[in-house]
């Protein structure tokens, strides 16, 4: 087995792909009765070790779906290993959909929100907490369930667990009626778009940006609603700029910089001058995902708003020193604090900076640079990318933690779910 971009490898002794919520259960008791531990795969699509096991891996592909709809309340609750591209779909046919969703989606619904998965925008909060209820079955075997209303402590816990506390099975969703966004893709001068990140972020629903490394061209996205217009159709001119510039022409550019390290700048200048103003209006399910065919190891940190300015300063600095084999952009992004406890954003109106390496290149002493920066501005790492954190780093980052771990064991005391990676990043 390995993870989607393939830096991570392991070789489990079973796989098991349950449809029911029973059948989950039934692998979760043999597995406590084998003294076995079980791991879950959504899509693979964490950079760190989470699913790896040599033990039982589970994967819910064949359990997905809805499962009860609230129309009157905008509240749907799914099967846990429900993609978030046919969640999409679904929600769209009963006029609902995500408030908000993070910019990829392949992933479970379930993988999204246990590692702390987010979109964009100052007003609104990472997925996680668009979750109002969840079910699961923890390492006793028992089915769990818990809400915002029953067992809050426990809920807070499972919003985003990190696969910890169980097995998820349902996951219930405050979801809005359906909404169409306005997308708008620009090329502009990154100095100007720094000068006026305050109101770009005030005065649109979503608004991110890409920096090219080596350049002083930034890409960015704003999306906003709107009422009467019409979808889009897709064109020719969408899918070359979206679809084949973004995946198969920097593909080969990829290839380019990994086989001449010296001509990384020249690829990065390529990608800027190739950048192509977008608009188009479309449903909102449809307009947050992008295609990524161009495999990458990525870095990502949390950091306060209030300190984005100072630490996009020093990365830029470092990008720049052109001491690392790396061309790709730098991506950008805001979210509102929450109080989920292990969510990154936890406590703090936060920005999140995330950085890539083509997966062919050697990323560690690029990303270790970079983790020096974040964790210097009170830094917190997305759970399913990339870090050197450790259990120390843990209890000083998240004032939650050992509620977090007290919770944990109290659900899994045979440690059915703790795997090498886990074991090693919370001391267990």
């Amino acid at each position: 087995m390995k993870n989607w971009a393939e830096n991570v490898l392991w070789t489990p002794s079973k796989i098991a792909t349950p449809s029911t919520e029973e059948e989950i259960q039934q692998l979760v008791l043999k597995a406590i009765n084998d003294q076995k531990k079980i791991r879950v795969i959504g899509s693979g699509h964490s950079f760190t070790a989470l699913c790896s096991t040599n033990e039982v891996l589970v994967s819910l592909d064949n359990y997905q779906g809805k499962i009860h709809i609230d129309k009157e309340k905008n509240i749907a609750t799914v099967k846990a290993g429900t993609k978030l591209s046919l969640l999409g779909e679904l929600l769209f046919e009963e006029g609902l959909a995500m408030e908000n969703l993070g910019d990829i989606n392949v992933q479970s619904i379930a993988g999204a929100i246990s590692t702390g998965t987010h979109g964009t925008g100052v007003q609104l909060k990472s997925i996680s907490n668009q979750v109002i209820g969840l079910k699961f079955i923890n390492g006793k075997g028992e089915i769990i369930t818990c809400s915002a209303t029953q067992n809050t402590e426990l809920y807070k816990a499972a919003q985003v667990s990190l696969g910890c506390l169980g097995i998820i099975t349902e996951v219930t969703l405050q979801c809005v009626p359906t909404y169409k966004l306005k997308l708008q893709n620009k090329k502009e001068n990154l100095d100007d778009v720094l000068a006026t990140l305050d109101e770009r972020n005030s005065q649109n629903r979503n608004f991110e940006f890409y920096w090219i490394p080596y350049t002083n061209t930034a890409w960015t996205k704003t999306s906003n609603i709107v009422e009467d217009s019409e979808p889009d159709k897709v064109n020719f001119f969408n899918y070359w700029t979206e679809f084949v510039l973004e995946n198969y022409v920097f593909k080969v550019f990829c290839e380019y910089a990994r086989l001449f390290p010296s001509q990384n700048k020249t690829v990065a200048n390529i990608t800027a001058a190739s950048i192509t103003n977008v608009k188009k209006v479309y449903h909102s399910h449809k307009v947050y995902a992008t295609q990524r065919l161009v495999k990458f190891h990525e870095m990502e940190y949390n950091i306060p708003a209030e300190a984005y300015k100072d630490v996009f300063k020093d990365v830029k600095k470092i990008v720049n020193s052109r001491k690392f084999n790396i061309h790709f952009p730098i991506e950008n992004r805001w979210v509102k604090g929450d109080d989920v406890f292990m969510s990154p954003a936890y406590g703090r109106d936060s920005a999140y900076i995330a950085c890539h390496v083509y997966n062919k290149k050697e990323c560690v002493s690029y990303f270790k640079a970079l983790e020096e920066v974040f964790r210097a501005y009170d830094g917190r790492p997305h759970w399913g990318k990339m870090n050197t954190i450790s259990p120390q780093d843990v209890q000083t980052m998240y004032p939650k933690f050992d509620a977090f771990l007290k919770l944990r064991k109290e659900h899994d005391p045979e440690n059915i779910f703790v795997n090498t990676y886990l074991k090693t990043l919370f001391d267990l």
